[in-house]
């Protein structure tokens, strides 16, 4: 029998009024002129997700993570969001690829665009390893970043927020958008964006599950969160022969072997250091056999890089210092050099907005700083276009000390924080 979805989440919460008791009560209070005065955290009403919503999510949750699909065949996933949207009334509307879809509540505003809540609906191609109700029935695929969560929230949120906007307490109109193929580089955004998601949008957000962070609790911060990612490929060809004349021979081996360590370091050299430009490798193929130079070699990795002007020079740099590299063996080499995603880049207003939801409903110890990662998001093609920031979303149960990270097998997450995602949104959603 399926285990049955608990109800209810048991997230401690701080009392940050001014009238809360202190640990120092009776001691003499420091003079007003020596404490800093926070700014006042704006008050909205406080969204509680109810027990029998929370229940169901975690039900659809667990229904899309047992049905992963891979970009652009999220077929079954889009049509589960858009069956419970048109259940409670709205009026989704499918993306011409027939995967993702967008649904408004709320009526145009002429005075101000909709608030846009973004979700991802792709899995990964990697293995499901984890021994629970719910792991993925599709051999070989694993919603292993938290798509599946990401959904979940977005449309919870969107009941939540259809509810409101019945009872006429939401005061701005939202539109919900379920984007394909956030993990095929350059992203499934751009084909969003393509499809007029953004028209009359004034500002979008978006969360990011992550292990590392406690639930309960989501990471912030100003200008840039993620990384830009691109993908470069080296096709390498030249006479072989026998390894006992390589003086005969293009020794492609050795130039496979040159590059795989030149490239990353020369570029060191060629850029600011602060940039952060990272070439890793993922694959490198050449040679059947002990004694003969084969002709033919194949090398793969990432661009990343921190800077979005560092990004834009790149492929220029990356292309001058290979072919001197390669110059140096006498190997013909094809580049192959694929654009992905720049960095994302958070706006200070909408930062500050999620920082307000977030306080106002949990605490402002629920608020904590963040890193900038060196992986990529293809949120970042939105920021382009529009204002907007993506959260880190806590999803590690507190008190557990095991090591988890994304795009691994045995990826999972606290239920508890699709309710903390909603109600997140749903009073940004109110304070905006």
């Amino acid at each position: 029998m399926e285990e049955e979805p608990a109800v209810g989440h048991t997230l401690t919460e701080v009392n940050d009024s001014p009238d809360a008791p202190s640990e120092t009560s009776g001691a003499a209070a420091p003079a007003a002129d020596q404490v800093p005065v926070p700014p006042p955290v704006p008050q909205v009403d406080r969204i509680t997700v109810p027990d029998e919503l929370y229940a169901e999510l975690i039900a659809f949750r667990r229904d899309i993570h047992r049905h992963p699909e891979l970009g652009r065949q999220e077929f079954r996933t889009t049509a589960k969001v858009k069956e419970r949207l048109e259940a409670a009334g709205l009026s989704p509307r499918v993306l011409p690829a027939g995967t993702g879809l967008i649904c408004d509540i709320g009526p145009d505003d002429p005075h101000r665009g909709r608030l846009a809540l973004r979700a991802d609906l792709d899995a990964l191609p990697v293995p499901d390893t984890k021994q629970v109700d719910y792991r993925s029935t599709v051999e070989g695929r694993a919603h292993a970043c938290g798509h599946d969560a990401h959904t979940t929230i977005v449309l919870g949120a969107g009941l939540m927020l259809a509810r409101l906007a019945a009872e006429g307490r939401l005061t701005r109109p939202v539109r919900l958008v379920f984007q394909a193929a956030e993990e095929i580089m350059p992203g499934g955004a751009l084909d969003a964006v393509k499809a007029g998601v953004l028209e009359g949008v004034e500002r979008i957000l978006a969360v990011h599950c992550d292990p590392k962070v406690e639930v309960g609790r989501i990471g912030l911060r100003q200008g840039p969160i993620t990384s830009a990612a691109d993908k470069l490929k080296l096709v390498l060809d030249g006479p072989g022969g026998h390894s006992a004349r390589p003086h005969l021979t293009t020794d492609l081996v050795m130039a496979t072997a040159k590059l795989a360590t030149e490239l990353p370091a020369a570029l060191s050299r060629r850029v600011d250091p602060r940039s952060g430009l990272s070439i890793v490798w993922g694959r490198i193929q050449a040679g059947h056999a002990a004694n003969v130079i084969p002709q033919h070699a194949e090398l793969e990795g990432t661009v990343r890089c921190l800077e979005l002007s560092a990004w834009h020079d790149a492929p220029d740099l990356v292309h001058e210092v290979i072919d001197q590299v390669a110059a140096i063996y006498r190997a013909k080499c094809e580049i192959t050099y694929q654009r992905g995603v720049p960095p994302v880049v958070n706006e200070a207003t909408s930062v500050e907005l999620l920082r307000d939801a977030m306080t106002s409903r949990f605490g402002a110890h629920a608020v904590e700083d963040t890193e900038q990662s060196l992986g990529g998001e293809d949120f970042s093609w939105y920021l382009e276009r529009v204002p907007g920031a993506l959260a880190r979303l806590g999803v590690r149960s507190v008190g557990d000390t095991t090591k988890r990270d994304l795009h691994q097998g045995d990826f999972d997450l606290d239920e508890g924080a699709l309710a903390v995602g909603v109600e997140l949104f749903t009073t940004a959603a109110l304070l905006s």
